[in-house]
């Protein structure tokens, strides 16, 4: 599902900008579904502008959904060279798990294969995120 952005295009220097979009979207959503994992595919042009804010999955409480199929779906019909993933933890901790740290390794995988960058997976919760690039796990 795209999701309108109120700017036509946001600039993406830093995860923070993301983690503020997000913060924005959520702050529109009801806490029944504030409390299940989203997982946000942001499409960035060249010059690291948002093109597209594209929710791929809704999940439970503690997880979603994610396959590369879905990911990568409006991706490639967008002609999109770079990506970043996020997803929210409900349950306020922002520290990846094991399925996190999996899925980014296999979504990135599929990303080389099909030459899109994943430049960033972003966890976050209603007062903090986790940047996997910036602790070089991406």
């Amino acid at each position: 599902m795209i999701i309108k952005l109120q700017d036509a295009k946001v600039l993406v220097a830093y995860p923070v900008h993301v983690f503020e979009l997000l913060q924005i979207y959520f702050k529109t959503l009801d806490s029944v579904d504030r409390d299940k994992e989203h997982f946000f595919v942001f499409h960035l042009d060249v010059r690291n502008k948002i093109r597209i804010m594209d929710l791929v999955s809704v999940g439970t409480l503690t997880q979603s959904l994610v396959h590369p199929r879905e990911v990568f779906t409006r991706v490639i019909a967008k002609r999109t060279s770079t990506i970043i993933l996020a997803h929210n933890h409900p349950s306020g901790e922002t520290s990846p798990s094991y399925e996190d740290i999996s899925v980014t390794k296999r979504l990135c995988e599929a990303g080389r294969i099909l030459e899109i960058s994943v430049m960033d997976h972003i966890i976050f919760t209603d007062k903090e995120f986790y940047s996997f690039r910036e602790h070089e796990l991406i």
